[in-house]
């Protein structure tokens, strides 16, 4: 399956919105403690989501008829989850794909162009988190050669932070 990434404008904000919520919703069947503050989300959430809207950090991932199948949100800087850093590096937060669509290897697709896109761009890694209760997801991005190389404690979640070198 070939996926377009599409800028999400601040109309659409009601749709990223939602896509967190069906999302926290999928997981919570999994019976895994993650995201499920994305089900009534607290103010703070909301900006993070506008301020990566107003920043062109969120997108649409849509197949080639334009049905949307997920987002992502992708940063050149993440100074709440891993600081200042020095190293040139792409973050990628908030990887959602919608339920009908899991298994068909969408989210690795993604995570390809991504780091295809850096590495053109010559950025050193790939950086990404994952709360530590989502032991599925730690061990899918570990799968993706993806290193964990700290733990992020916020206020929500305590979060494993995973570094890829881009080659």
């Amino acid at each position: 399956m070939n996926i377009t990434f599409k800028q999400v404008k601040i109309k659409d904000k009601s749709t990223v919105l939602n896509l967190f919520k069906k999302t926290a919703e999928k997981i919570n069947k999994m019976n895994i403690d993650h995201w499920q503050y994305w089900m009534n989300p607290p103010l703070e959430k909301i900006r993070w989501v506008e301020e990566g809207i107003n920043n062109n950090e969120f997108f649409f991932l849509d197949d080639l008829n334009g049905k949307n199948i997920g987002m992502v949100r992708i940063l050149n800087e993440d100074l709440l989850y891993w600081g200042k850093r020095t190293e040139k590096s792409k973050y990628v937060h908030s990887l959602v794909v919608k339920e009908e669509y899991n298994g068909k290897g969408i989210g690795t697709k993604v995570l390809q162009e991504i780091e295809n896109n850096a590495k053109k761009d010559n950025y050193k890694y790939l950086r990404l988190d994952a709360d530590s209760k989502n032991t599925k997801l730690c061990k899918y991005y570990e799968k993706l050669d993806f290193i964990k190389v700290g733990i992020k404690e916020l206020p929500l979640s305590n979060n494993n932070l995973y570094e890829k070198e881009i080659q």
